[in-house]
């Protein structure tokens, strides 16, 4: 009996040790690799968007690029807009990682990153952020004294009449290039201020016939000192037609006009009168810089709105080239003028016909110098010595 109890013990130890075996025999079925399986695959990190300059960002630099990128991720779809939703002009890297605005921004704006980047785990994430410009205290403009395209005189120089103060003329001066072909030795000068800065360049020589020039002025968003900065940039083409000059030495009573080294005029005029300052024709290198076949002349108190032909200005002094009859019956034999160079009806027409913007008018003869009181075109009255010693970067 004894021997039957155990035995049925046995069997059922021996049950139980089965069962528990075949149960962690399918667990391990369950989670070892059988054919074909793979290990679990690891997602990737998700995708970084940062931007320069960061969000928030204030009084930012409208001329510097700015731009955002994305680590572990491309953009799907990427876009910098300003207030009114317009893009800017930007350039997607080609592994579309990096976006970078390619145009200036406006001043005292905001704007915002708008899009969409995939990570390497395949999950989206959104561009987003934004940032504000710097806001000016004022903005400064300038204006040249040259046309785009325009064809001017041997002794024209380049000038730039800014509408307000510059503080730091040395950066502004740095913006300015001037390109000219062929290569024509030259330099940037500040003259007085005249209802704001202004900065003129001229060559060292007259230029040479035929020369193109270019000028690129860089001056958007830079800074003019005192919270002021600068309204646009600016660029001119230009070339430089015949050389033509005039001769105008007053104590011969005569006027001659070389083109291209021939004298194609001689002939009597008068200048001025010189019995006093005002009567006194200036010595110097004028320049032209413009022309009327009418024109009413003043200079209170000795006369008013009198009506002068074929009037050439070459100075803001109020010197001009043009016919008088009054003073035909002197000239070539006398000096009678208020300053004026005075020639006959049809040798003025004549002249007139010929001059361009930028002829320079050598006066020689006189007692009173060219000089700052006498306008805005005096530059060849100063020696390349003194012009360069005028910029701010001298």
């Amino acid at each position: 009996m004894r021997d039957l109890v155990i035995r049925t013990n046995r069997r059922r130890w021996l049950l139980i040790v089965a069962t528990v075996l075949s149960l962690l025999a399918a667990t391990v079925a369950c989670t070892a690799d059988g054919p074909g399986s793979s290990p679990p695959q690891d997602p990737g990190p998700v995708a970084v968007v940062t931007a320069q300059p960061g969000d928030g960002a204030r009084d930012v630099d409208p001329v510097a690029p700015v731009s955002v990128r994305v680590a572990d991720g491309t953009f799907t779809d990427v876009a910098l807009v300003n207030a009114q939703g317009t893009p800017v002009l930007g350039e997607l890297s080609p592994d579309r990682t990096t976006f970078t605005s390619a145009e200036p921004l406006g001043y005292d704006a905001g704007y915002t990153w708008q899009g969409t980047a995939v990570g390497t785990d395949g999950e989206t994430v959104p561009v987003r952020g934004g940032f504000t410009t710097l806001a000016p205290d004022e903005t400064v403009g300038a204006t040249l004294n040259i046309a785009d395209g325009q064809e001017v005189g041997i002794a024209a120089p380049i000038t730039l009449q800014f509408h307000g103060a510059v503080e730091d003329r040395a950066a502004v001066e740095r913006a300015l290039t001037v390109t000219t072909n062929p290569p024509t030795p030259g330099s940037w000068a500040w003259l007085p201020d005249d209802g704001g800065a202004r900065v003129h360049w001229r060559p060292q020589q007259y230029w040479a016939p035929g020369t193109s020039v270019h000028l690129d002025a860089k001056l958007y968003g830079l800074a003019f000192g005192d919270g002021a900065y600068g309204e646009e940039d600016l660029t001119l083409d230009f070339t430089i037609g015949r050389s033509q000059v005039v001769v105008a030495d007053a104590t011969s009573h005569r006027m001659q006009v070389v083109r291209d080294g021939e004298t194609i005029m001689d002939i009597p005029v008068s200048y001025g009168e010189g019995n006093e300052p005002r009567n006194v024709t200036r010595s110097g290198v004028h320049v032209v810089t413009e022309k009327h076949e009418d024109f009413l002349m003043s200079n209170p108190p000795y006369y008013e709105n009198v009506r002068e032909r074929w009037a050439v200005r070459i100075s803001n002094n109020g010197e001009f080239i043009h016919a008088n009859p009054e003073t035909i019956g002197v000239q070539g034999a006398s000096n009678v003028t208020n300053g004026c160079i005075n020639l006959s009806l049809g040798d003025a027409e004549q002249y007139f016909r010929t001059a361009m913007y930028g002829d320079p008018v050598e006066v020689t003869g006189t007692s009173i110098d060219l000089s700052a009181a006498d306008g805005d075109l005096y530059d060849w009255a100063i020696d390349w010595g003194t012009w360069q010693s005028m910029s701010a970067l001298a």
